[in-house]
């Protein structure tokens, strides 16, 4: 599993961002909260994941880079809508995998 240097992260986790990376890192108990992670197959933009699912030992986790945390489906819908948006708005298409790879290389 792998992490976003420039983690997204909904209102309500907020400052709580480390402590939940923590608590997934460790398989420690995340109810309610989701992560966003780039699309396990090519047809879809992005994956949202309950962060329990990630807690379960046949998960393939080594694939899984995460962009985002959200609590609850609805903060993690509406996370992944800005992170479309913010992607069109910058690069006029929505291939959400380069603009976060070209926006971690320019701010490095």
């Amino acid at each position: 599993m792998k992490w976003y240097s420039r983690l997204y992260v909904s209102e309500s986790i907020g400052k709580k961002a480390n402590r939940i990376k923590w608590r997934i890192n460790h398989n420690a108990g995340t109810l309610s909260v989701y992560v966003i992670a780039f699309a396990s197959n090519h047809d879809n933009l992005l994956d949202i994941i309950p962060a329990w699912n990630l807690m379960q030992k046949s998960y393939p986790k080594e694939d899984v880079k995460i962009i985002g945390l959200a609590k609850g489906y609805d903060e993690a819908l509406a996370l992944v809508r800005d992170i479309v948006d913010e992607t069109y708005q910058n690069t006029g298409s929505v291939d959400v995998w380069r603009y976060l790879k070209e926006e971690r290389r320019n701010s490095a």
